[in-house]
């Protein structure tokens, strides 16, 4: 981006910073007080802000259709990649075939040539689905072993597929059951900081409960967790993990999907996270 006037200054943006030179060219350490409110670099702030939103937002959409196992229309990848912000979450992801086979990671898209991938064996291919699916780490059979290849082709996701943290549910737990309780009982000082915590992570905070909602198979999966909805100011703690249907209905651990399951667990895990660790210290 080009160098624009500002009361006898010219500023640009220079890797989402808005930086400022004098007349004589020299660039200086920060933008003069006196211009702070100069059309000109309110105008690039407000820009800044706008493209750190988009970044965000794209990165947002693109992890939602992973994890709520959405098929994105081949037109809609080619049209947003050439927008730096979408190439950059889309870039790299593990993409598969319509037969559900792994088809490589995703490095270009093309209106007309479809979509440039990097194979299991390291060469570039076309491929051009009607829709593309992003696999949820979870339903990749072979992780570990993407996971090395990735390191070997230095892939690095914005998006958290290769390296998301996956859970499955274990053999001693029996299908019946209708609740996880090994990240109940994390203490907080105050209800706010759980529900700050809940918010900051992504996740929406209903009737006292966090939630984090899963579209798989075609069916709409909530994972709760209780944080409390009472004064923000007392203590709390976080609740078992329980899944419902559209209608509210308690399912049990048979019921659940295997992104379900992995997103719920996550979900209670990076709450318990945050619990506070030296009242337990005290208390042991």
């Amino acid at each position: 981006m080009g160098w624009v006037p500002a009361g006898g200054y010219e500023v640009a943006l220079d890797g989402g910073k808005v930086v400022c030179r004098n007349a004589a060219g020299r660039l200086l350490k920060t933008v003069p007080a006196k211009i702070a409110d100069d059309p000109a670099v309110v105008g690039l702030r407000q820009l800044t802000e706008w493209l750190e939103r988009h970044e965000r937002e794209s990165l947002a959409a693109v992890e939602r259709w992973m994890v709520r196992s959405l098929p994105v229309p081949l037109a809609v990848v080619t049209r947003v990649w050439p927008d730096p912000s979408w190439r950059a979450a889309l870039s790299d992801l593990v993409v598969t075939g319509e037969d559900g086979r792994v088809a490589g990671f995703l490095r270009d898209a093309d209106p007309e040539r479809g979509l440039g991938l990097v194979d299991l064996d390291g060469d570039t291919v076309r491929i051009a689905p009607e829709r593309v699916h992003i696999p949820h780490p979870v339903l990749l059979a072979d992780l570990e072993e993407l996971r090395e290849f990735a390191v070997e082709l230095g892939v690095e996701q914005r998006a958290q597929q290769l390296f998301r943290e996956v859970f499955t549910r274990p053999a001693t737990l029996s299908a019946e059951a209708a609740e996880v309780e090994e990240y109940a009982g994390g203490s907080f000082k105050e209800l706010r900081f759980l529900h700050g915590r809940a918010t900051q992570l992504g996740y929406r905070v209903r009737g006292g409960n966090a939630v984090c909602s899963v579209l798989e198979d075609g069916r709409g999966v909530e994972a709760r967790v209780w944080i409390g909805d009472y004064d923000g100011y007392e203590e709390t703690e976080t609740g078992p993990l329980t899944w419902t249907d559209p209608a509210g209905r308690v399912l049990s651990a048979g019921q659940v999907g295997p992104v379900a399951w992995s997103e719920g667990i996550r979900m209670a895990a990076a709450l318990y996270a945050g619990r506070d660790i030296e009242d337990e210290e005290r208390a042991a």
